[in-house]
């Protein structure tokens, strides 16, 4: 038997992500993050912000014969989804390095016909869209973003509460007086799908016509907007605030859309400072995954797998010995250990704030049920890339098995014969209105896409 001090060598002890970076190089990083994320609420504002970025960084809208080794090239799906890459020195055949992050978010969607007047007060009817725990949007004030496709072929772009000097919206919940009824209910009952209506307008047009009309008169005079026009329209209702920095010693960031743009923003400054790397780097900034990635802008529509083959078509690759030679990181965000509610939690193979980037080999639900599961081997690789990379990262499961659980897009990836793992930042109360990260993990899934954009 060994001497009890060479046993202590097998026990693994996780390196906290503080303690593999400069305290000035995370605050930097973050600082510039969260300027990206309170400008990106929408994945139509996501992509804007990202092909601005793009674009100082030197990439140019993809068009065949522009595959020399360092090109950077960007395609834009439908304005709410972006394609990204970077073409690399060796043949596409070897292999594409891809990064594959959503930028869409929990929100409440405005119905198509959402504009009514009861009691004196106008509202928008709400459709929530993502899975979100519907008590949390009451009592908050909501900006408005969004476009509206007019009559005459304009589209006109929306946004509402952002600016200090800006109404906002706001969704009511009941009194804890005469609420006796209500906080006898489960809380998914609480406040039901039709009880999110959107506080618009109190005053009356005149004597004669309500609060409605009063409303629908201001949108047109500032947007050109009639009730029709509602029907051809996408307005979503989204928490107003700007991101914080969290606790008495700055570590945390709490913001809204945190998942997914917090391992997307990472993925897109480090794919936008590769230089020419030794593999075709890409990154894909996905709509949709809160619904399935369904769309199509999402990742079960044709447009991923039409770029990487336009890229392959474009070289005379071979597609296929592309694809399977390709590695994938799912970049999403992991659930963290959360010690107030430690009964939800398998302790022993959660992830948690402060200890890098998580590693989840699946996801899925219950029976691993809509999961891809990664290999032994990929799951090898990935940790020695990061290893090398000087990454701090832990593995974690989303809750003890029985609690539910979640889905990424991996399993759209694994569909094209592509090795795929998932990747992300641990987060604290995932889908609300305000989701909590550690700042020097968001930096470790920046150095984590730099050590993978990398890797021979």
């Amino acid at each position: 038997m060994m001497e009890k001090e060479q046993a202590k060598q097998l026990l693994h002890t996780p390196t906290k992500s503080h303690n593999v970076a400069d305290e000035a190089e995370i605050e930097a990083f973050c600082a510039a993050y969260r300027s990206f994320l309170d400008g990106a609420k929408t994945e139509r504002d996501a992509v804007k912000a990202a092909v601005a970025l793009a674009e100082q960084a030197g990439f140019r809208p993809y068009r065949p014969g522009q595959l020399e080794p360092g090109a950077k090239v960007y395609r834009v799906n439908r304005e709410k989804s972006l394609l990204l890459a970077v073409v690399g020195q060796k043949p596409l055949e070897e292999g594409f390095r891809i990064m594959a992050s959503h930028i869409d978010s929990p929100r409440l969607d405005l119905k198509p016909m959402p504009l009514y007047e009861s009691g004196g007060l106008g509202y928008f009817k709400t459709h929530y869209y993502g899975g979100i725990k519907k008590y949390q949007w009451t009592a908050l004030p909501l900006a408005l973003h969004g476009v509206v496709c007019l009559r005459d072929g304009r589209t006109v772009d929306v946004c509402v509460g952002e600016d200090g000097d800006d109404p906002v919206l706001y969704v009511t919940d009941l009194m804890p007086h005469i609420a006796k009824d209500q906080v006898a209910k489960k809380g998914s009952e609480v406040v039901g799908g039709e009880t999110l209506n959107l506080v618009c307008g109190s005053l009356p047009f005149d004597e004669e016509d309500g609060v409605k009309l009063r409303v629908l008169a201001i949108l047109h005079e500032k947007y050109g907007i009639s009730e029709r026009d509602f029907a051809t329209a996408e307005l979503c209702a989204v928490p107003a605030q700007k991101s914080r920095v969290v606790g008495f010693d700055g570590s945390m960031l709490a913001g809204y859309g945190q998942d997914d743009k917090v391992c997307a923003y990472p993925s897109l400054r480090a794919l936008a400072e590769v230089g020419t790397p030794a593999h075709t780097c890409v990154v894909f900034l996905a709509d949709k995954e809160e619904i399935g990635s369904e769309g199509v802008t999402g990742l079960r529509s044709a447009a991923f797998a039409d770029f990487l083959r336009d890229l392959c078509a474009d070289a005379g690759a071979n597609e296929r010995e592309a694809f399977r030679n390709s590695l994938c990181l799912s970049a999403d965000v992991g659930g963290a250990f959360d010690p107030s509610f430690a009964d939800a939690y398998e302790a022993g193979n959660s992830c948690y704030l402060g200890d890098g980037v998580v590693v989840s080999k699946y996801t899925g639900s219950r029976g691993k049920g809509g999961c891809s599961d990664a290999s032994a081997e990929v799951m090898a690789r990935v940790g020695r890339m990061l290893d090398d990379g000087n990454v701090a990262w832990q593995t974690g499961e989303y809750g003890k098995v029985d609690q539910g659980g979640a889905g990424t897009v991996a399993v759209e990836i694994a569909k094209l014969g592509i090795d795929v793992v998932d990747v992300g930042v641990p987060v604290l109360s995932m889908h609300s209105p305000v989701e909590l990260t550690a700042k020097a993990d968001v930096f470790a899934m920046y150095r984590a896409s730099q050590a993978f954009f990398r890797e021979a």
